[in-house]
C-alpha cells in the first residue's frame, strides 16, 4: 500500500508534491498539539469548574482582542516578500522582529490599563489578564516561523513545538496534582511562551541560520507598517467580532458560568480549525508565485481551494452537530452539560474560518488587504450590536447565533458589495456545488 502511495506521489507535479508535503508536517504538529491540549485542556476544565474556567478564558480572550497590535499584522507579508525574494530574509525579519518587540510592549500596556479602567475592584482578573499580555512580548519570537513557512521547512518548527506542547502539559498536570489556583495556569502559559521562543531559536540555528545576522532597517519597517496598517486594523476588527462574544459574557452576565459553558463549545469546535490553517500555511507561498507565472491558472487553482475549504466545513460540521451531547458528556461531564446544546450550533461557524482563511490568501496576493479592514470593521460593529441584543435575553446561546448571523454576513454576502470582491462571492457560491466542487478536487489530484 505505502509502495502505491508512493507512486502516486511521485506521479503529482513537484509544486504540489512539496505543499503535500510541508501540509503533512503541518497535520502532524497539529494532531499531537491537538490531541495532547485537548486531553489535558479537559483535565485543566474539569479541575477548574465553569466559573473558575470561565474566568481564565476571559483573561485570555480579552488580551487576544489586542493580539493584533503585538503582531503587527507582518506574518503574511514577511512570507510573502521572503518568498519572492530570498536575499531580503536578514533585513525583513530583523526588522520584523523589532516591529514586533514594540508592538508586545503596546499591548502589555494597553490590556493592563483598559482592565484597570473597567475592572478597578476585581484584582485577580487584573493579575491574569497582566500575566497573559506579558506573552505578546515574548511572541516576538514567532518571527522565526514565518521564514520556516515561506521556506516550507514545516518538519523543524513541528518538532520545536512539540516538546513545548508536551512540557508545557507535563506542567499543567502537575499544577493540578498540587491543586493550584487559577493565576498558576496564567503563570504557565506565559512560561509556555519563553520556551516556544527558545524552541524556535535553536530550530532557526539548526537550519544554518543566525539571529545576529538579523539588522534593522528603518526604510524596510516603513514599508513593511505602510502596507500592514490595513491588516492590523482588520486584525484588531477580526478579533473584536470574533472574540467579543466571550468578552461580552463574562462582562455583561452576573458570572462567568455561563462563559465557561460557551467556551467549552467553541474549544471543541476550534479544534477542527487546524486543517484549514496548514492548508492556508501551505497555499499561500505557491499562489504568491503562480499568479506572476500563470493567472489563468491561479484563478483555476484558487476555485480549486475554496472547494477544499467547503467539503472541509460540511465534512465536520454535520457529525459534530449530530454527536454534541455525547461529546461533551464523555470529555467533560455532567457540570458542562449545557455546553452540548451550544456546540450543536456553534460548529456551523466554521465556514467562517474557512472561507475567512481562502480570502484572505486571494487579498494579499492581490494586494488588495485594505478590504480586510473594511470588512472586520463591520463584522466587529454587527456582532457587537447583535451580541449586545442577544446574551442578556439567551445567555451563551444568543453568542452563538450573533457569531453564526455576523459570518454570514461578512464572509459571505459583503463580497457582492465590492466590485473587486466579486470573484470570491461567486467562488464561495460555487463550492456550495459540493458535486461539482468533488470533480474539481479530482482532476488536480490526477
Amino acid at each position: 500500500m505505502f509502495n502505491r502511495l508512493a507512486a502516486f506521489i511521485q506521479k503529482l507535479s513537484p509544486g504540489l508534491r512539496q505543499v503535500i508535503a510541508n501540509t503533512s508536517w503541518l497535520l502532524v504538529d497539529k494532531i499531537f498539539q491537538m490531541g495532547l491540549g485537548l486531553v489535558v485542556g479537559i483535565w485543566v476544565a474539569r479541575y477548574l469548574q465553569p466559573q473558575s474556567y470561565g474566568l481564565l478564558t476571559y483573561a485570555f480572550t480579552f488580551v487576544s482582542l489586542f493580539r493584533a497590535i503585538a503582531e503587527l499584522g507582518l506574518g503574511t507579508l514577511v512570507i510573502r516578500d521572503i518568498s519572492r525574494d530570498p536575499s531580503c530574509k536578514e533585513e525583513t525579519l530583523g526588522t520584523a522582529f523589532v516591529i514586533r518587540l514594540m508592538g508586545g510592549i503596546t499591548t502589555l500596556l494597553l490590556t493592563v490599563g483598559i482592565i484597570s479602567l473597567l475592572k478597578p475592584n476585581d484584582y485577580l482578573t487584573r493579575w491574569l489578564v497582566g500575566i497573559v499580555a506579558t506573552s505578546t512580548i515574548l511572541q516576538a519570537f514567532k518571527t522565526i516561523d514565518y521564514w520556516f513557512q515561506s521556506q516550507l521547512k514545516a518538519k523543524y518548527i513541528v518538532v520545536a513545538n512539540n516538546l513545548v506542547s508536551a512540557v508545557y502539559a507535563v506542567l499543567r498536570i502537575v499544577l493540578i496534582r498540587l491543586q493550584m489556583t487559577v493565576v498558576a495556569f496564567a503563570w504557565a502559559s506565559l512560561a509556555e511562551s519563553a520556551l516556544r521562543g527558545l524552541a524556535m531559536v535553536i530550530a532557526y540555528y539548526i537550519n544554518g541560520n543566525h539571529l545576529k545576522r538579523w539588522r534593522w532597517s528603518f526604510q524596510r519597517a516603513k514599508i513593511l507598517l505602510r502596507e500592514s496598517w490595513p491588516l492590523v486594523f482588520s486584525g484588531l476588527a477580526v478579533y473584536i467580532y470574533s472574540k467579543i462574544d466571550q468578552v461580552m459574557l463574562g462582562s455583561l452576565l452576573s458570572d462567568t458560568t455561563q462563559l465557561g459553558y460557551y467556551s467549552v463549545a467553541v474549544k471543541l469546535s476550534e479544534i477542527f480549525d487546524f486543517m484549514p490553517m496548514i492548508i492556508y500555511q501551505s497555499v499561500f507561498p505557491k499562489f504568491s508565485t503562480l499568479k506572476q507565472k500563470n493567472p489563468d491558472e491561479y484563478i483555476e487553482k484558487m476555485q480549486i481551494y475554496f472547494d477544499a475549504m467547503a467539503w472541509l466545513w460540511i465534512l465536520i460540521a454535520i457529525p459534530v452537530s449530530l454527536l454534541s451531547p455525547y461529546l461533551v458528556g464523555i470529555l467533560y461531564g455532567q457540570s458542562y452539560a449545557p455546553s452540548a446544546s451550544i456546540l450543536s450550533l456553534y460548529v456551523w461557524a466554521q465556514f467562517g474560518s474557512n472561507f475567512g482563511l481562502a480570502r484572505s490568501v486571494y487579498l494579499a496576493v492581490e494586494s488588495i488587504l485594505q478590504y480586510s479592514l473594511y470588512l472586520s470593521g463591520v463584522g466587529a460593529l454587527i456582532n457587537i450590536v447583535i451580541n449586545w441584543i442577544l446574551i442578556p435575553k439567551f445567555g451563551a446561546i444568543g453568542a452563538t447565533l450573533a457569531t453564526l448571523i455576523t459570518y454570514f454576513i461578512v464572509i459571505v454576502i459583503m463580497n457582492f458589495y465590492f466590485s473587486e470582491l466579486r470573484l470570491v462571492g461567486k467562488m464561495i457560491f460555487r463550492s456550495f456545488n459540493f458535486y461539482k466542487g468533488a470533480s474539481r478536487l479530482m482532476e488536480l489530484i490526477r
